[in-house]
């Protein structure tokens, strides 16, 4: 099993090309790993990783990438140097890029309007306002469940899209 900021490392250094303008923010690393824990769920039939997302008000949040990353706020995070695959196995490797081809050209905000229209997100926050804090969990099930409904039932490791 993964560990949350491999897999953020993993991301960022895959969707970062400064020469052609792409950075990849904490709202977007935080985005792509609720997807990537979706698919990985859905697809391969186990958690990415044990953490939990949590229902913030700009969607899905997992508190130690934040907490890693809280520094750089709005700003791009630099890509990290060296193997970011390594402890990854190929099925992972292969849900990671799949959802790195579907979502990765999608800017930040986007990714949020995303999540926010999904029911595990909205679940979680309940009637809150929409700024509101929260840090309600976002149960692995929840999302399982909504995403076989959504996508139907996936064959071991079998192409997202």
């Amino acid at each position: 099993m993964a560990q949350p900021i491999q897999v953020a490392n993993w991301f960022i250094k895959n969707l970062t090309d400064v020469d052609a303008g792409e950075v990849v923010t904490h709202l977007k690393v935080q985005k792509m790993l609720y997807f990537a824990q979706a698919w990985h769920l859905l697809g391969l039939e186990r958690p990415l990783f044990d953490e939990n997302f949590q229902a913030w008000p700009h969607g899905p949040v997992l508190p130690s990438v934040w907490q890693a990353f809280r520094d750089h706020r709005w700003n791009p995070i630099p890509a990290p140097e060296g193997d970011v695959e390594e402890g990854l196995d190929a099925d992972t490797l292969g849900i990671l890029q799949q959802v790195r081809a579907i979502y990765g050209a999608y800017s930040a905000k986007k990714l949020e309007e995303m999540s926010h229209a999904e029911r595990p997100w909205l679940t979680a926050r309940g009637d809150l306002a929409p700024e509101a804090f929260c840090n309600r969990i976002i149960p692995k099930a929840d999302i399982v469940e909504y995403y076989t409904e959504v996508y139907g039932a996936m064959e071991d490791g079998e192409e997202v899209a």
